[in-house]
């Protein structure tokens, strides 16, 4: 299983397989065919379904374009075999014959895949890749889910982690300062400043939901408007987990350390998904996405909280369990709505699986693996309409 740094990338939103994904591969093919008189890419499936409010044109052309004319050829009707969202580059000589061609996948957090295997450069790290095998590494040993990350990746993890919670902090609140209407045409405006300020204005309960919801928003809306973000684990469920972290730093005062610790536990569990199922939208839908970043934000909190190693499980277990079959329907393809408040929403939700989980010993039926599994299926038994299409649920209402 390869490390938790192919989970975590840092990169400008919205999408990380639509916009950072398609970026990668066209700076990826500029190294294969620096010498082209002219480029055609080709996108296939969701990517051009939704390519054109994602932005996916775009960040081809920002890296093409500058050294050849580049034109994209948009395939909605065409999926290829591996993965719902291909790409085929072709490098084109002074008579437009193609002298070079590669086609690739991106296939969920800005990671790439020839088709061959999961990942470009797929390193294994992890000798274990599911959680039932590391949580009874656990429990032989006496050690947590952030100590087998450590072992596993070395103690130069931490530094690592440093840099990605500085990104996810300044994204936060950067967002909590913007305002104003998201570019795309659905005239949203961004609700983060607006959410704090009423929080504020509460006690309680309320004014913690309030917190939680702004920190989350903040992130969400920052990804919608093309910020930098970081993945967690994809761009469009990037608010979630900084949503849940910032708030127990900022409002339970936790140390960074332990926020540090956190993240590696939410690594290891979004990474078991990513390799035993898909984080991508476009195979499984948002199940994939934000309920994936769900259950990264309760293990987190949970292993903040204290948690042990069964309920910090638990807890990841309901977050993704609760959020199977969730849909992949972004109105417009744009990845505002319904997504900027699934994030929110879903950061309670994983601070509820926390103190569910940690109530109780840990011991429940339905272990996290399972859930994987069934997720998977889940998700390719969703209609194409509900992946990332743009063609049904909310977005053919809308």
């Amino acid at each position: 299983m390869e490390s938790i740094r192919e989970l975590y990338n840092v990169g400008q939103g919205p999408s990380s397989s639509h916009t950072m994904g398609p970026r990668k591969a066209a700076i990826s093919f500029l190294e294969k065919a620096p010498q082209a008189a002219a480029y055609r890419v080709h996108l296939y499936g969701s990517l051009a379904a939704t390519g054109k409010g994602h932005l996916t044109d775009m960040a081809i052309l920002n890296v093409l374009e500058p050294v050849a004319p580049t034109e994209i050829v948009w395939c909605p009707e065409t999926t290829l075999p591996y993965h719902p969202n291909g790409m085929k580059f072709e490098a084109l000589d002074q008579e437009g014959a193609c002298t070079e061609e590669w086609v690739v996948y991106s296939i969920g957090g800005g990671a790439l895949s020839e088709g061959k295997g999961r990942t470009i450069h797929h390193e294994d790290v992890y000798k274990m890749s599911t959680i039932a095998e590391i949580q009874q590494w656990c429990h032989d040993t006496g050690c947590s889910y952030w100590e087998y990350v450590e072992q596993c990746e070395g103690k130069e993890i931490w530094d690592f982690l440093a840099d990605i919670w500085k990104t996810m902090v300044a994204a936060v609140e950067r967002g909590l300062e913007g305002e104003g209407v998201l570019k795309g045409g659905l005239g949203l405006r961004r609700k983060s400043c607006e959410y704090l300020t009423k929080a504020n204005g509460h006690q309680g309960s309320m004014r913690s939901k309030g917190l939680l919801y702004a920190y989350a928003l903040a992130t969400a809306e920052e990804n919608a408007a093309g910020g930098i973000i970081v993945t967690a684990p994809t761009c469009g469920s990037c608010g979630v987990l900084p949503g849940v972290l910032y708030y127990l730093w900022k409002q339970r005062n936790f140390s960074e350390m332990r926020i540090y610790r956190a993240l590696a536990t939410a690594g290891l569990f979004g990474t078991v998904v990513k390799h035993n199922a898909s984080i991508s939208g476009a195979e499984v839908g948002c199940q994939g996405e934000v309920g994936v970043a769900c259950a990264m934000a309760a293990a987190a909190a949970a292993q903040i909280y204290g948690g042990t190693v069964s309920q910090i499980e638990y807890a990841a277990e309901m977050g993704l369990e609760h959020h199977l079959g969730l849909t992949c329907d972004p109105v417009c393809g744009l990845v505002q709505i319904p997504c900027i408040e699934r994030n929110a929403y879903a950061a309670s939700r994983a601070l509820d699986c926390c103190s569910y989980a940690c109530y109780g010993d840990g011991t429940h039926r339905i272990c996290f693996d399972k859930v994987v599994e069934v997720m998977r299926e889940t998700g390719h038994d969703l209609p194409s309409l509900y992946k990332e299409t743009a063609e049904g649920g909310l977005a053919k209402k809308y």
